[in-house]
């Protein structure tokens, strides 16, 4: 922008004021918008417009702001890229090269390509990246527009001719009279025309009020004429009975209304049929589109396999290989969990001859039998002791017992009478 000068900002916004002058010429409001059921630009600005003191006059005039400005400005991109797109395949029809209507579904690149494409064919420089014209607004879809609607115009035969000017006649000098100088005969006929004027606004109460009393009279004639009726009795009954059966109110069946119904379905089906025909136009060139894609991707896939054949081999090779080591160590690991099942029933049974040994060494080194023992033989020996002394004291009392009888035996034998306390006692 600082190369090009301070006013390039602005290019933009004459480009667009150009390019709307020039559709105008070529009438694509009919033509291009009213033909795909397009709203104009002027209705295609969906900002709102600021409140103002004046209401809807200056909401009129910013809303028409914005339409000359409407690729300038972003707005709505998807909505301003689709009418870019219309509007670019009309004016390269219109310049005499067939170009197809672009529709949403389509790729916005192949209809970039396609649009600068053409434009190259008309001569027309393009020095920018196609992806400027994505966004639907700018200087280059200003500039795209604007190249195409000049060649729509060369190849109409419109050509600009230069403005012809309207000839100004001179106007013829007019005498002033002075106004300074009051004479007597004009201030006579000032007074007189105020007068005049003054007359004109006055209003005749007298003829007003004869005209009022005249309306009157004749509305209350008409009041007494409606009150006294002339009519007779009879005949009105008479006249009563005649219409009376054409004034009952029949409501008779509509015979018609399955034929309204037919004719619904002719126009439903009319439509139907209508919709059909441009919709089925959309599902061939979308099946079209995709069976070409089909093609693409099935003749790719072949290529790529016819490429990689060599590789695919020595992945099914390596495969193969994969699976017999894989069987292999099935069969390495079953040897193996058997001997693994062997070895821990070992390690069991060695496990309790260790707990057997261990047992009998703790039972060999363990001294409380021996101290029980020891204590059993001293507590026979203090009981032996106790025996030993209460057989003492037995053997001495039975000693002790024995000398007294003996010593009684010998005092009895030397004695001459034996009581006879004693003899029993014996």
């Amino acid at each position: 922008l600082a190369e090009r000068g301070p006013g390039a900002a602005f290019h933009m916004f004459v480009l667009m004021e150009d390019l709307l002058d020039k559709l105008k010429l070529l009438s694509y409001e009919e033509e291009a918008l009213r033909r795909h059921n397009m709203r104009p630009l002027s209705r295609c600005c969906w900002s709102a417009a600021p409140p103002g003191p004046g209401g809807s006059s200056r909401s009129s005039r910013y809303v028409q702001f914005l339409n000359r400005h409407y690729f300038a400005l972003p707005t709505n991109p998807g909505e301003q890229f689709f009418m870019f797109c219309t509007l670019a395949a009309w004016l390269i029809s219109k310049a005499g090269h067939p170009f197809e209507q672009p529709q949403e579904c389509d790729d916005p690149n192949a209809v970039i390509s396609s649009v600068l494409s053409e434009l190259r064919s008309f001569g027309r420089p393009v020095d920018f990246p196609p992806s400027k014209l994505k966004t639907g607004c700018g200087e280059q879809v200003c500039y795209v527009l604007d190249c195409l609607a000049e060649e729509a115009l060369k190849h109409t035969g419109f050509s600009w001719k230069r403005p012809a000017y309207p000839t100004e006649e001179p106007e013829e000098e007019e005498i002033t009279e002075d106004d300074a100088e009051l004479t007597l005969s004009r201030l006579e006929e000032d007074i007189a025309e105020e007068e005049s004027d003054n007359e004109e606004n006055y209003i005749d109460l007298d003829v007003l009020k004869a005209q009022t009393y005249r309306s009157n009279i004749n509305d209350t004639a008409k009041q007494e004429e409606i009150l006294q009726s002339t009519t007779d009795a009879a005949e009105w009954n008479l006249e009563v009975e005649r219409v009376l059966p054409q004034l009952k109110v029949t409501v008779r069946t509509d015979n018609k209304d399955w034929r309204i119904h037919v004719d619904q379905m002719h126009q439903h089906k009319d439509g139907i049929d209508s919709s059909l025909k441009e919709t089925r136009g959309y599902l061939d060139k979308l099946h079209n589109e995709i069976s070409r894609t089909l093609e693409k991707i099935n003749s790719r896939e072949k290529y790529i396999n016819n490429q990689l054949e060599h590789l695919v081999q020595e992945y099914r090779s390596a495969q193969a290989l994969l699976s017999e080591a894989k069987e292999k160590y099935q069969e390495g690991s079953g040897g193996v969990t058997e001997r693994i099942r062997v070895l821990s029933e070992v390690t069991e049974a060695l496990e309790k001859v260790k707990q057997e040994t261990e047992e009998k060494g703790s039972s060999m080194t363990d001294g409380a039998p021996l101290v029980k023992i020891k204590q059993a033989l001293t507590k026979l020996r203090q009981e032996t002791i106790q025996m030993d002394i209460q057989i003492g004291v037995m053997e001495h009392t039975l000693l002790q017992s024995k000398l007294k009888e003996k010593s009684n035996m010998t005092r009895d034998m030397h004695a001459t009478v034996i009581p006879e306390a004693t003899v029993g006692a014996y």
